[in-house]
């Protein structure tokens, strides 16, 4: 029997277990990755657990990208990135769907 574990995003969600949150409102939030490849690292999710396809396929997509376009220019107005990465194959560690928003430093070709 595979064991499930429990979802950090939700955990967070929840305020069971700690993060920087950078925007909150009923539907969404927004935090510092605990990753630090580059100067910005932040996820911008719903609140509710969804798939990243389920997310993507949600109504609230939209409002996802607005904030997601918000904070980059918020935090790095000299560029950045947005990214979503789906299953094994494409690094996807969290079941909780969410963006990523980088930048803070020139990126290159690839992150």
């Amino acid at each position: 029997m595979t064991e499930v574990r429990p979802c950090v995003f939700c955990n967070i969600v929840a305020g069971t277990e700690p993060a920087k949150i950078r925007y909150l409102d009923e539907d969404l939030i927004v935090i510092v990755n605990r990753l630090d490849w580059v100067p910005l690292m932040l996820l911008v999710m719903p609140k509710k657990h969804l798939s990243q396809v389920e997310m993507w396929s949600s109504n609230l997509m939209n409002r996802l990208g607005d904030v997601a376009v918000d904070m980059g220019c918020m935090y790095a107005p000299n560029g950045f990135r947005i990214l979503s990465n789906f299953g094994h194959d494409g690094l996807q560690s969290q079941s909780h769907g969410h963006l990523h928003v980088i930048g803070g430093t020139f990126l290159g070709q690839y992150a």
